[in-house]
């Protein structure tokens, strides 16, 4: 597929005649992104979020489960902050970062939105995922540092937008130019050393693609997107509607860092009496460059919590779980504090050389009585080759959403799940404050 044929793909699709499987996977992608969101409401981010966001960009839309409400530049920029607030949302190896977290916010942002039926709003997903981890690769390719995700996610949410302002192929390509030149060209591993609320930049990649396409509808023009339309790059969008992206995603089982997670998988996959939290020496972490980087022995903010490899071993071994709590509510629990002091970590130029298409990492306890366990080489779950169930995924969902939207969280479930039967607007007016809905939603 030529450049100008990918550009007419996302200007022609027909979001609401996907394929059955697309839109299936589009439906576990909408409710992980809205778990996560629904917990994210308990970090410290949520009300810093939502002051800023009322008072720097007023207007009509509602705010994702938060009072109040933004112009689409603020709902798609809180949104963003929000999903990205708690490290548990999807994710695609090759662009070692994340779409989804920008892209539903994006779409909720625009008041176009009410129009659309389920089907449409599904395909819509679909194809931000599409566009926005084939800019993800391809500016990692030509790009000789590692950017935040805000960065090339900004080009799915342009293009999403672009069809929801029912924008020519012209506009389009204006669109995605903007996004891509003024999207946030943030240093990932800064934030990784130095873990902020504003993370990986996906709330301002948010408000970039709805402002370009915005811009874009009003006749400003923008250079060509080089990540789009670069012959460097003409490999990665060849295939743009024959391979999906979509169905590449991970899905987490723990709200921290993906680079992470192979060593909490590698601490759970040891025996049990291994694991008695009482009789640990001390911990050896064999893993990439940069899972070594999350390095953060006593995390003081839930950021650095979700940022540090210690830590994340640290509840594996006490609770046999990584949830929400134990990065948010568990910081000053001492017996973590004192295992987290006991991890070693080493870089092992094998995972090195699998990074980033592969995450592995191998873990070694050592006990006060002498004995010594390893485990074997493990990767985190939740990959397209080794997926969670959709029981884990389901589990995931109310753990998250439940404690924050009580019985909401069910009707949420069952909308996202039958949305092929409902109009957006269904799922849309569900998705307002915490607290009792006072609207009729049927």
């Amino acid at each position: 597929m030529s450049i100008d044929e990918g550009l007419n793909w996302i200007s022609e699709v027909c979001p609401s005649r996907l394929d059955k499987a697309h839109l299936q996977q589009a439906k576990r992608c909408l409710l992980d992104l809205l778990g996560v969101a629904a917990g994210a409401t308990l970090t410290p981010l949520t009300a810093p979020a939502r002051r800023f966001t009322i008072a720097q960009y007023g207007g009509v839309r509602p705010l994702l489960f938060a009072e109040g409400h933004a112009s689409p530049c603020g709902a798609a920029l809180h949104g963003g902050w929000l999903i990205d607030a708690l490290d548990a949302h999807d994710g695609q190896a090759l662009t070692k970062g994340h779409a989804g977290v920008a892209l539903l916010p994006g779409l909720l942002a625009l008041p176009e939105v009410e129009r659309l039926s389920g089907s449409e709003f599904l395909g819509l997903l679909a194809l931000g995922y599409e566009v926005a981890t084939r800019a993800g690769i391809a500016l990692h390719a030509t790009s000789p540092d590692y950017h935040t995700s805000g960065a090339w996610n900004a080009l799915g949410v342009a293009a999403v937008a672009a069809r929801l302002l029912k924008l020519d192929s012209t506009r389009l390509h204006h669109a995605l130019g903007i996004a891509e030149f003024y999207g946030p060209r943030s240093q990932m591993m800064r934030c990784i050393d130095h873990p902020t609320m504003l993370k990986d930049g996906s709330g301002w990649g948010a408000l970039t693609g709805i402002s370009a396409a915005l811009l874009a509808r009003d006749d400003f023009t923008g250079a060509p997107a080089l990540s789009a339309t670069s012959p460097e790059v003409a490999q990665v969008w060849r295939d743009l509607g024959e391979r999906w992206y979509l169905h590449e995603q991970y899905f987490k089982a723990y709200p921290i860092c993906r680079w992470a997670q192979p060593a909490v998988e590698a601490i759970l996959s040891l025996p049990q009496d291994a694991r008695t939290p009482e009789l640990v020496e001390h911990i050896e972490v064999h893993t990439f460059h940069e899972a070594k980087r999350l390095h953060t022995v006593h995390p003081r903010t839930t950021e650095q919590a979700q940022y540090s490899l210690p830590w994340s071993v640290a509840c594996a071994l006490a609770y046999g779980r990584v949830d929400a709590a134990c990065v948010t509510h568990s910081l000053h629990d001492s017996r973590l504090i004192g295992l987290a002091g006991r991890v070693i970590i080493h870089e092992s130029a094998d995972f090195n050389q699998r990074f980033p298409a592969e995450r592995w990492t191998q873990v070694k306890l050592y006990l006060t009585d002498g004995r010594v366990f390893q485990s074997e080489p493990c990767e985190a779950r939740g990959n397209p080759h080794n997926p969670l169930s959709n029981a884990e995924l389901e589990d995931k969902y109310y753990r998250l959403a439940e404690p924050v939207l009580g019985a909401r969280a069910e009707r949420i479930y069952d909308t996202v799940s039958h949305l092929e039967q409902h109009s957006a607007h269904d799922l849309l007016v569900l998705l307002q404050a915490p607290g009792p809905i006072t609207q009729n939603t049927h």
